[in-house]
């Protein structure tokens, strides 16, 4: 009996570990949301990383996280480390690419509870008198991450952030 329960252990470990290993090497994650407001309006909430306390979910998730910003104020060259609980964990971001009212990249670096180098883009697109932002994270999948979207995937467990962050962005953007 304790052999067969053995083997099927061994058998099932070793499926989850050949199905991890046909998922995508890269991974992206997207969110959009429209804001009755100009595109004038709400870059600056992301261009400047001192006002994303205002809409950003993980602000929210560990009000005593420690931050530090370093280089620019704000745009190209800003940057923002972060030192939280275990839901915001710590890491980096740094603003590589600043185009005004209309995308914003971010180079994101997590230290823990995972190491994971990606990148974060926000676009805005001016539709009447509404602003279409969307909110985009891409990076690489290793093996371990392939292994953990076998029963979670990357859109499941951040896309809700998302969400959440914009839905605070677009109240913030329309007061």
């Amino acid at each position: 009996m304790l052999k067969t329960v053995i083997v099927v252990l061994v058998v099932a470990v070793a499926a989850i570990l050949g199905y991890a290993a046909t998922r995508p090497d890269n991974f992206r994650v997207e969110r959009a949301v429209s804001i009755k407001a100009p595109p004038e309006k709400i870059f600056p909430l992301i261009n400047d990383f001192h006002k994303w306390a205002g809409w950003s979910p993980w602000e929210k998730m560990d009000p005593a996280m420690k931050r530090t910003h370093a280089g620019a104020a704000e745009g190209k060259g800003a940057a923002y480390a972060w030192e939280g609980n275990n839901k915001v964990g710590e890491g980096r971001m740094e603003i590589l690419e600043s185009s005004p009212s209309s995308k914003i990249v971010i180079k994101l670096d997590f230290i823990k509870p995972f190491e994971g180098h990606n990148t974060a883009e926000y676009t805005l697109v001016a539709k009447g008198d509404t602003t279409e932002v969307t909110w985009a994270m891409y990076g690489p999948s290793p093996f371990i991450s392939k292994v953990m979207q076998v029963f979670v995937s990357m859109d499941s467990m951040i896309g809700k952030d998302f969400e959440a962050g914009l839905a605070s962005m677009k109240a913030l953007a329309e007061k």
